[in-house]
């Protein structure tokens, strides 16, 4: 059956542009909606939805937004508009996929429009800029956005671009024929969010294993700061039932200006929907300050917080952890705890006495069992009571830690 494709273009700048495109899928036997987002002046060919639609739908008016000189100002209307009727088509069955080009303003838009759509949805870029550092992470962010580097501009059409917009109409085509739409969950098994990484490797790998056992479908999440805040948006989605969330260092990584900051609402998104939730201090006696040459060159996240005068630990010139002191730590907990407190559903937190990770047990590099002392401390001091801490006395690696962790998920799952 023909799908539904969605082209996102400024069609007063890339209109033959925009219609090769459109020619090269409906070659492929799928149905194309132009959706136009001019911001600059008339389009030069009609559109399904047009930008007057677009920009009355966010708020605007697509007059006074062509004859405004604040870019920054009406853009978001734009994005708005076009995030609305693109849920329209959604909604009636006629957006299987969605896919755009252009460079940094178009691909900025665009993706900013993408992000909103749910997880499943094919969405394509094909960006002049797609490869640029400072750029790309930014594009994609959380959301499952495909990125295509164009190499040349996509301004007018000749070989190369042709080229370009040819294998882009392939790759929307296939995406969407491929896919089953937007995931909604089908496993008769509830899925559990798990976050790890490289330090609680062996924890995480036995939580499955046992989680596994008593019929629970595992989702791990790499806590680098883009994985753990996938995971919440996942969560607010519906997707998941329940989270062992091994690591919650984005909430301190946040706070102290870490390498894997993963916002201002880590840690929030399984309280606010109510699902069962185990929680341990895993990664919140480090902080991640890559590459190495940040100290020589005097970077302020290490003159500051006086980084130099630490614990450290350097597999590699770009991951350097630092451990965190207990000031640091007595702040972390006052904020997991706020956090916390005000989840609508169970919560359990965990602690390994002997070590929260490998780099803090006894002889690690990291290990300061005084500092993770004051952190539990000042945690209990600020919980409220229907959030269980339990101290354990052994490390991250124990076996008997995971068993215990799934236990307790398991328990409360089965009350929830």
């Amino acid at each position: 059956m023909a799908k539904h494709i969605i082209i996102l273009s400024t069609l007063d700048t890339k209109a033959d542009e925009a219609l090769y495109l459109k020619s090269r899928i409906e070659t492929g036997s799928h149905q194309v909606t132009l959706l136009d987002t001019s911001i600059g002046g008339e389009p030069s060919v009609p559109s399904d939805v047009s930008a007057e639609e677009v920009a009355e739908a966010g708020g605007g008016n697509i007059h006074e937004i062509r004859s405004s000189k604040e870019t920054g100002r009406v853009t978001p209307i734009m994005i708005q508009g076009a995030v609305i009727k693109i849920r329209e088509l959604l909604d009636k069955g006629l957006a299987d996929g969605i896919v755009s080009f252009g460079g940094a303003s178009n691909t900025t838009l665009a993706t900013s429009v993408m992000k909103a759509l749910p997880f499943g949805i094919p969405k394509l870029m094909v960006s002049s800029t797609g490869s640029m550092p400072a750029y790309a992470a930014k594009y994609i962010d959380t959301k499952d956005i495909t990125m295509m580097h164009s190499v040349v501009d996509i301004s007018g059409l000749n070989d190369l671009t042709k080229a370009v917009l040819q294998r882009a109409a392939g790759a929307i085509c296939g995406m969407v024929d491929a896919s089953d739409g937007p995931v909604k969950p089908v496993s008769q098994t509830p899925l559990i969010g798990l976050t790890t990484f490289k330090f609680s490797e062996a924890c995480g790998q036995q939580v499955m294993n046992f989680l596994s056992e008593k019929g629970y479908t595992i989702i791990p999440f790499h806590a680098q700061g883009i994985g753990d805040r996938a995971m919440e948006e996942l969560i607010d989605q519906g997707l998941l039932d329940g989270i062992v969330d091994l690591v919650p260092a984005g909430v301190s990584e946040h706070l102290l200006g870490g390498n894997r900051d993963a916002g201002p609402h880590r840690l929030e998104a399984a309280g606010r929907k109510g699902i069962p939730q185990v929680v341990t201090p895993c990664g919140f006696e480090m902080l991640s300050c890559g590459p190495l040459h940040r100290k020589e060159a005097g970077d302020p996240l290490w003159t500051r917080r006086g980084l130099s005068a630490r614990k450290i630990f350097i597999p590699d010139e770009y991951r350097v952890q630092v451990r965190t002191t207990a000031d640091e730590l007595r702040d972390i907990a006052r904020v997991v705890a706020e956090k916390l407190n005000r989840s609508k559903g169970p919560v359990r937190f965990f602690v390994p006495t002997q070590g929260w990770s490998t780099l803090s047990v006894k002889g690690a590099d990291l290990c300061e069992p005084e500092s993770d002392a004051v952190f539990v401390s000042a945690l209990r001091e600020h919980l409220d009571p229907h959030v269980v801490i339990s101290e354990l006395p052994m490390d991250v690696s124990a076996s008997a830690f995971a068993e215990a962790i799934a236990e307790a998920l398991d328990q409360m799952m089965k009350e929830a």
